[in-house]
């Protein structure tokens, strides 16, 4: 069946990812479609807006929106009318409900989840916490961690920790490398450990990839290192079931991210944290 080619716009007073977010979770959903996104963000004059219907009348297509402004709401409702264009705004059944269940007015205030509190600079301070104990780095603050994430290399432990900094989570990360030790910080961890893991086939491809990209081997582009133990075979083998066996010597739960987004890795990292200072509580 041909994909049928749609565009679709996102209107944002503010920076657009609640949008972004939804769409991706519902084109997703849809096998036969081709969408081209048109994302309009930090919309909350009527000059800015004027641009953005050019734009929605130049190339017609369904309106995503969370712009709280009332005279640019009907604006742009106005203009999707003429033009026969739907147009959803996605957060109005979740404030409406609120408002019913709170008894309370919303203040229609873009952009106020971004505000400079304390969860904002907890994130960064994450951030920079992870930069600090990338990989293995300065490991005498790992006591510091919320978590720490083990694994070989190349098994996400990297973009799951910038991941878990952005939902304010300190989360060093620690390679495992058959031959040396771990770090002291972790013979009795003050957090919760937690294991990544992936299957062989696809760790060596991610490997092959990684070669590729920094130009190994002796022509630029072209790996040659397929008999060296980082991509052979039986060796990748070897190192993932001795990782595997070490967590379990530990009592780490491992998580199997060969077919996890970043994003399913992190939920679950966050469901073994809370399940860990239960446990600690008890």
């Amino acid at each position: 069946m041909t994909k049928i080619r749609m565009n679709l716009h996102l209107v944002s007073d503010a920076t657009g990812e609640t949008l972004n977010s939804v769409a991706r979770a519902t084109v997703s959903q849809f096998e036969h479609v081709s969408i081209v996104y048109h994302r309009w963000s930090l919309i909350r004059t009527r000059f800015q807006l004027h641009r953005v219907l050019e734009g929605i009348e130049a190339e017609p297509g369904p309106v995503l929106t969370t712009l709280l402004d009332q005279a640019l709401r009907v604006e742009l409702e106005t203009t999707c009318a003429r033009l026969g264009i739907a147009v959803v705004h996605v957060i109005d059944p979740v404030i409406s409900m609120l408002q019913e269940q709170i008894g309370e007015q919303a203040v229609a205030r873009p952009g106020r989840q971004y505000v400079l509190d304390a969860d904002y600079f907890r994130r960064i301070d994450a951030m920079h916490y992870v930069l600090a104990h990338d990989d293995g780095q300065a490991q005498l603050g790992i006591a510091e961690a919320d978590v720490c994430l083990v694994g070989v290399s190349r098994s996400s432990k990297t973009p799951t920790s910038f991941y878990l900094a952005n939902r304010g989570v300190k989360a060093a990360n620690v390679p495992l490398v058959p031959g040396l030790p771990s770090p002291p910080a972790l013979e009795e961890p003050r957090c919760p450990v937690i294991g990544l893991t992936l299957e062989a086939a696809a760790l060596i491809e991610i490997r092959r990839h990684r070669l590729r990209m920094i130009g190994a081997g002796p022509t630029a582009g072209v790996v040659r290192q397929d008999t060296s133990e980082y991509v052979d075979q039986d060796a990748v083998k070897a190192e993932v079931l001795w990782a595997r066996r070490l967590c379990a010597q530990r009592g780490w739960p491992v998580i199997d991210v060969t077919r996890r987004s970043i994003e399913e890795t992190a939920a679950t990292v966050l469901q073994l944290m809370e399940a860990w200072h239960e446990r600690q509580r008890q």
